[in-house]
């Protein structure tokens, strides 16, 4: 186990180099195209940023795990990747988000367009063979069938990978909540004995940490700063996504049966993904499309209750957190039980969060 906790060392270190070394280039393209995020009503940032950081990423990963995992195959003497059906789904899907992040950040696409590639995208994992296939209890459900299976995966999905998009606000947020995700994974696969996506996922967190600090810590001023754009929450959320599947699939060829899979994955993600399923609530209840654009996740709503960009980031960051313990403290009371307790939480917190922004704008107004 100590040489397989080295390879995702190294990993995690080669992802951070490749990082480092790719992101300076990156800012001086973008520069040189005029490819920045400009400033508008609904964002928070007052100067163009340019907006290409997360091209990285997809590359960055797989160079990183590729030069892991044959160091690996090389000690151990052990061929360590098996290409199978929805391996190579995986890939093909990812590319297809990946494209699709790009060129909406170059040319620009529609959010309809988007969602029917991110659909299409989705589909390929259960048409070969990785999909949900048991709700492990989930108010009484247990195994499902291949039928409900499909359409719930392919929801899933797009979902998440919508989820980690739209939230991806202020600086730090969309990337910071997924390093909490992916350590989440990575120690999860590590504890099961699927080291190769332990590696996989060590690259990805080692390549966002220097977009990390150029995104919260770069001076726009001195072209120093950048965000992920489309390329990058796209790519995070749909890996973010795939990650879930993989690990909540009940598999008895591949893994023991795992009655809390399905209580911890989902909680890696719960702030993004309950966030967007308000938002959209909103949406529909004022009568709004759910693609529309607005300023009320979470963010923007306690910049609004008078917190900067690093304080939001920080109680947002801390609040995933302690989802995550709490869940997983309460893992014995059941999914149904924990999902209930989760709901009503957050809940608890946006009504706490209303009461801040409501006495923050009476101040203001008093001033």
């Amino acid at each position: 186990m100590a040489s397989y906790i080295l390879f995702v060392a190294g990993a995690l270190l080669l992802g951070c180099i490749i990082g480092f070394i790719s992101i300076p280039y990156i800012l001086d393209f973008c520069r040189q195209k005029a490819l920045y995020d400009i400033p508008n009503s609904r964002k928070v940032h007052k100067n163009a940023i340019p907006r290409l950081g997360g091209i990285v990423f997809l590359p960055g990963m797989l160079l990183s795990f590729v030069i892991a995992v044959m160091t690996m195959s090389e000690v151990d003497g052990e061929q360590k990747i098996s290409i199978s059906l929805w391996s190579v789904s995986f890939l093909v899907s990812l590319m297809l988000i990946y494209i699709t992040g790009i060129t909406d950040d170059i040319l620009g696409l529609s959010a309809r367009t988007k969602f029917i590639i991110q659909t299409v995208a989705a589909c390929l994992l259960p048409m070969s063979g990785l999909y949900i296939n048991n709700m492990y209890g989930l108010f009484g459900i247990y195994e499902i069938p291949f039928a409900v299976g499909f359409p719930l995966t392919v929801l899933t999905i797009v979902f998440i990978d919508n989820a980690m998009n739209l939230i991806d606000g202020i600086d730090g947020l969309s990337a910071g909540l997924s390093i909490i995700a992916l350590t989440g994974f990575l120690f999860a696969f590590a504890n099961i004995g699927l080291w190769t996506y332990a590696v996989l996922i060590a690259g990805l967190i080692g390549i966002i940490i220097p977009f990390l600090y150029y995104n919260i810590f770069g001076d726009a001023e001195k072209n120093k700063k950048i965000f992920m754009g489309d390329s990058g929450s796209l790519t995070l959320g749909f890996i973010l996504s795939f990650l879930l599947v993989k690990y909540s699939m009940d598999n008895p060829a591949v893994l023991p049966y795992r009655d809390n899979s399905l209580i911890f994955a989902p909680s890696l993600l719960i702030v993004p993904t309950f966030d967007v399923f308000r938002v959209m609530l909103h949406r529909v209840r004022n009568h709004k499309s759910i693609f529309a654009a607005d300023k009320k996740h979470i963010h923007h709503k306690l910049m609004r209750a008078g917190m900067s960009q690093h304080k939001a980031l920080c109680v947002i960051l801390a609040l995933a957190v302690m989802f995550i313990v709490v869940n997983n403290i309460l893992a014995f009371a059941g999914f149904t039980t924990v999902i209930i307790i989760d709901i009503l939480s957050y809940t608890a917190f946006h009504l706490v969060l209303n009461r801040m922004i409501f006495k923050h704008i009476k101040k203001g107004h008093a001033g």
